[in-house]
Order: structure tokens, then C-alpha cells, then sequence
């Protein structure tokens, strides 16, 4: 049922995946508990959901009550405490809320140098999400810095015609131009 919901969300049925998202949910409570984390993780894919479709106020309860969840259940520095984490910011983000976004994009992304490492996928996700933030912020030199630094990890590690290396090198050269630097 969760891979069904995701490819929903990825064929762009957005409603429909919140649908089935909200029906595991419900039915991993009265199965497995409210602290299994595969409950929790279906709280998470909900909030994602509920994010996706602009339900912003909604996402960012379940994005806090998930991630009360898993740091009592799992801890500070689990992955998937850590994902939560990311999902809040960018809610807030979305929100507008960015000096919050800013605070948790960076405690995600030294939580995630610390636990994944400097090149993982998700630090490098990090990396991004808070190069954004900075950016909406108006620190645009920040910003770019930071941009610099993801590409540079994502050429190493993901090579050069990578989506995720080809999104960071877009990126760049959008903040060369916010930057006055044609």
C-alpha cells in the first residue's frame, strides 16, 4: 500500500496518495502501535503528502508530532529522525517561517555530516535545502558559497550528468545571475 501511495504521488495524484497515506496510517496505529517505526513512518509519508498538496498547517503538526515520535522512539541522531527534521524545515520553509527553516536545515545538515557523512545523498539534500534558505533570506553570498560546495560533493560522488549534479549546476549559475555575475 505505501508504494502504491508513493507512485500515485509520483504519477501526480496527489489526493489519492493523501487517501491511502491516511489509511495505513490508521490501520499501522491499530496494528503495530503508535511507536512502531513503521508507524512512524507512515506519519512522516502523510505529512509529505499533506506538504505536497499545500496543506502547509497540517503537514508542519504531523511533521512536529512525527518528530516528537522519533526522537523519543528512535533518538536524536536516527536517519529517519533526521528526515523528519528536513520535512519540518521545508514546511516551514514553504511557510515562510524561514529563520526556523534556516535553524533546522542546519542542525539537520550537522546532524547528517556527523551520522552520513560529507558526500551521503541526503547530507548533500541538506546542503541544498539550507543553500535555498539562505538565499530567500537574502544571504546570497551564503547561499552561493554553499551551492558551490554541494556541486563540488555532487560531481565527486554522483558524476557529472547525475540529475541531482545538473539541479546544483542550474542552481549556480541562478545565483551567479541574483549575484549581479553574468
Amino acid at each position: 500500500m505505501s508504494s502504491l501511495a508513493a507512485a500515485r504521488q509520483a504519477l501526480g495524484d496527489p489526493q489519492s496518495a493523501r487517501a491511502l497515506h491516511e489509511q495505513i496510517l490508521t490501520t499501522r496505529r491499530r496494528v503495530l502501535g503508535d511507536d512502531h517505526p513503521d508507524t512512524l513512518w507512515s506519519m512522516h509519508s502523510l505529512a509529505e503528502a499533506l506538504r505536497n498538496l499545500g496543506d502547509l498547517r497540517d503537514a508542519r503538526d504531523l511533521y512536529e508530532q512525527t518528530l516528537a515520535a522519533r526522537r523519543r522512539v528512535l533518538g536524536d541522531d536516527h536517519p529517519n529522525t533526521l528526515t523528519s527534521m528536513h520535512g519540518l524545515a521545508e514546511t516551514r520553509r514553504n511557510q515562510g517561517d524561514l529563520q526556523d527553516a534556516r535553524d533546522l536545515h542546519e542542525r539537520v545538515l550537522a546532524a547528517r555530516r556527523r551520522v552520513l557523512g560529507d558526500d551521503h545523498p541526503k547530507t548533500l539534500w541538506s546542503m541544498h535545502n539550507l543553500a535555498e534558505t539562505l538565499r530567500e533570506l537574502g544571504d546570497l553570498q551564503g547561499a552561493q558559497e554553499l551551492h558551490e560546495q554541494t556541486l563540488a560533493a555532487r560531481r565527486r560522488t554522483l558524476g557529472e550528468d547525475h540529475p541531482d549534479t545538473l539541479a546544483s549546476m542550474s542552481n549556480r549559475e541562478a545565483m551567479h545571475r541574483e549575484l549581479g555575475e553574468l
